[in-house]
């Protein structure tokens, strides 16, 4: 919950580097979220269209944790050396997705690089 809370304090800085730790715990957390959240959009029937799976407050969820989740991602591609630009490699059909899930599981640069100091130090 620590990594979660340290991502959202940091909501919009893309400035230097995130550690694997930090991404795909906050990624983790966010998940068992928007499924809790989903499941009460049912049981109360907040749901906007006919036959979605979620409703008003998965919505607001998603939204009000897209931008740190953008950051946290950006921050990770900046711990490999790479520009924050390669997030949009996801963009391209079948592979891009693939290719980004790969590169943010791949370990960071152990030494400081353009984008900052080594977080693991």
């Amino acid at each position: 919950m620590n990594w979660y809370l340290k991502v959202l304090k940091q909501y919009a800085d893309f400035d230097g580097r995130a550690r694997r730790t930090e991404y795909w715990m906050y990624t983790l957390v966010n998940i068992l979220v928007i499924v809790v959240l989903a499941l009460l959009d049912n049981l109360t029937g907040m749901s906007y269209m006919e036959g979605m799976p979620y409703g008003y407050l998965t919505l607001l969820y998603t939204l009000a944790v897209f931008i740190p989740g953008l950051a946290v991602a950006i921050r990770r591609l900046h711990d490999m050396g790479k520009s924050g630009w390669w997030y949009l490699i996801g963009l391209v059909p079948f592979i891009g997705g693939i290719w980004l899930v790969i590169l943010l599981a791949t370990d960071g640069q152990p030494q400081e690089n353009e984008y900052g100091s080594n977080p693991k130090a």
